[in-house]
């Protein structure tokens, strides 16, 4: 009885630290173009949360680095590629040979044309002109938002089985489709429903766990964090992590899009496509400048009586804003000071309970910190 209410107990402390780590995770995920320090220390607390619930995962959980296809010296070639839906360009001149390993990641706008280009690249569209060659070693395997698609109702194993019954790994050694399936957190209860019986989501997680059980050399993602649980979600970044082949993903989320992908196909609209550097984190941040400085630009061409206009609007602080700003600038510094006696507590290793409670109150104080520090910038831009 001992031992199973420490086991529960044990679970118990798991459970509460994921919660927080989804919470955490959420806000990665959310962050605006732009961050100050005052951000980096969330990320960093984020980090160590990160670490200690990974630590408390069971450490039999088995790895998936994959044995994938061979995949030949010819990859994918699109070239001169031309689409255009009525006056709407998509593509225009479209040029590029993919290389063996490359991971690349697709942003822009909705309905600029990103789901159109991964479907021409997959020769499920026709382009206008030009051509798309496959390599013949290539081995396509495409996540897209269609969803899971089945013409006979059966059970969730059954369904995996149909693919494939083993996969193979690195190592020389297989794993079974029960225990692929068990990897991305369908029980053994779970794999033998129905799959007409299962949740919007678990049909998304059986698609995918399909997609990547098939073992394909040039992975092709169209949004493939919607929908997932975190669990999955790990899963499916540690998996291309460690994943040898080709990557193409369509994703609005910095975090994971940071992680797995060298470099991005920027669709900028019209036709523009643009072959960035770097990762989404970046790019971002280099749009956020080159907009601030378009602003900027275009405030001087403002009429003078605009400009004599905009001097009024800078009011003075009434009584109370100058004791709020005295109190900010007294709290602030006190704020500073706590984050980083926690920052010390949190990186000395501390007891898994003791460093859920100082997790849990960090996530408030910066919270905190970043309400009053917004605020003491607009009442400090006011006096001066």
């Amino acid at each position: 009885e001992k031992k199973a209410a420490r086991i529960e107990s044990e679970q118990a402390s798991i459970d509460k630290a994921r919660n927080l780590y989804r919470k955490e995770l959420e806000w990665m995920r959310k962050q605006p173009k732009a961050r100050t320090t005052k951000s980096k220390s969330r990320q960093d607390a984020f980090a160590v949360i990160e670490d200690r619930v990974k630590q408390k995962q069971e450490t039999s959980e088995m790895s998936l680095q994959v044995k994938m296809t061979r995949l030949g010296g010819k990859v994918l070639e699109m070239k001169k590629v031309y689409k255009q839906f009525g006056n709407l360009p998509i593509l225009k001149g479209f040029d590029y040979t993919f290389k063996k390993g490359e991971r690349i990641g697709i942003v822009g706008k909705n309905g600029v044309g990103k789901s159109t280009f991964i479907r021409i690249a997959l020769q499920l569209e026709e382009p206008d002109s030009g051509k798309v060659n496959h390599g013949e070693t290539v081995v396509f395997g495409y996540f897209g938002q269609e969803g899971l698609e089945y013409t006979e109702d059966k059970r969730a194993i059954e369904y995996v089985k149909s693919l494939a019954e083993f996969f193979p790994l690195n190592d020389g050694s297989k794993i079974s489709a029960g225990q692929f399936m068990e990897k991305f957190g369908f029980s053994a209860e779970q794999q033998f429903t129905m799959l007409s019986k299962l949740s919007g989501g678990e049909k998304r997680r059986l698609h995918l766990l399909s997609v990547l059980f098939l073992n394909p050399n040039f992975l092709v993602l169209d949004e493939p964090t919607n929908d997932l649980d975190l669990q999955t979600l790990r899963t499916l970044e540690e998996f291309l992590l460690d994943y040898p082949g080709c990557i193409l993903i369509v994703s609005h989320d910095r975090y994971f899009m940071d992680r797995l992908v060298d470099h991005l196909f920027v669709f900028e609209g019209n036709a523009v496509v643009r072959d960035y550097p770097g990762n989404y984190s970046q790019y971002r941040e280099e749009a956020a400048k080159q907009e601030s400085q378009s602003a900027a630009k275009a405030k001087p061409t403002a009429a003078p009586e605009s400009a004599q206009a905009e001097t009024p609007a800078k009011k003075k602080l009434s009584f109370k804003e100058k004791f709020e700003l005295e109190n900010l600038e007294k709290d602030l510094p006190r704020l500073e000071k706590e984050k980083a006696e926690l920052e010390q507590k949190m990186n000395a290793n501390p007891p898994f309970e003791e460093l859920q409670k100082l997790a849990a109150r960090m996530s408030v104080l910066l919270q905190d910190l970043d309400a009053k520090e917004t605020r003491w910038l607009e009442l400090s831009e006011r006096v001066s």
